[in-house]
């Protein structure tokens, strides 16, 4: 009878990290959503990596070393 009963300690425990687990997710999922609402618009042409680069030879900067 003990094993039973351990065994259903042990069920609750892992039901209860599968919940929190899943809030988390729902919790990161809304907090990502967020972040897309926020972000400022792009040109769904322009990849926000290259943005702003000019192709070709780069101009030569007066600096003194």
């Amino acid at each position: 009878m003990a094993n039973r009963t351990r065994q259903t300690i042990m069920k609750r425990e892992k039901e209860k990290k599968r919940q929190q687990k899943a809030q988390e997710k729902a919790a990161r999922r809304l907090e990502v959503k967020a972040r897309k609402v926020d972000a400022p618009p792009g040109s769904p042409d322009e990849d926000p990596d290259i943005a702003g680069i000019i192709p070709g030879p780069q101009p030569i900067e007066d600096y003194d070393a």
